[in-house]
């Protein structure tokens, strides 16, 4: 048959037992939480920046449409002098004005803190917008690279 031993655990062992973790246990935990964070966040900080760019590719498409409706009202797109500031606020050259052309009534910077580039009439097409990316330098890759209204 079967013989169960029950082993009774005094009250000032089961107090030791009981203390907390050994220094051993706590180094192998955060061993094992930098080995995740060394996987895991490479990838975040990838995403984040994905983010940004897509943010910059979404404001300026907002941009263009805004662009747009402004040149359907007054036969032109603002110039360069009026800016985008146009799109919030009658400018002094226009006739005709059936503002704000955005919902926000503010011209944000781009995703990194940058203003954008606005030119009338553009290189590219009748405007160019644009966000010189992260490093605020023409070209670059990845995160750097510019976004363009026109591509």
């Amino acid at each position: 048959m079967f013989h169960v031993f029950y082993h009774r655990v005094s009250g000032c062992e089961r107090r030791k037992w009981q203390e907390g973790f050994t220094l051993l246990e706590l180094l192998v935990v955060l061993v094992i939480l930098g080995f995740l964070a060394s996987l895991v966040g490479p990838q975040v900080l990838k995403q984040i920046g994905g983010s940004k760019t897509k943010a910059a590719i979404l404001q300026i498409e907002e941009f263009s449409t805004a662009l747009d409706l402004y040149h359907l009202d007054s036969g032109r797109y603002p110039s360069t002098a009026d800016g985008l500031e146009a799109l919030i606020e009658k400018p002094a050259s226009a006739r005709i004005w059936n503002g704000p052309y955005l919902k926000k009534k503010v011209i944000r910077d781009d995703p990194w803190g940058n203003p954008y580039f606005y030119a009338s009439p553009g290189e590219h097409s009748d405007f160019d917008l644009f966000s010189l990316g992260r490093d605020g330098r023409e070209g670059g890759e990845g995160e750097d690279a510019d976004v363009l209204s026109w591509e």
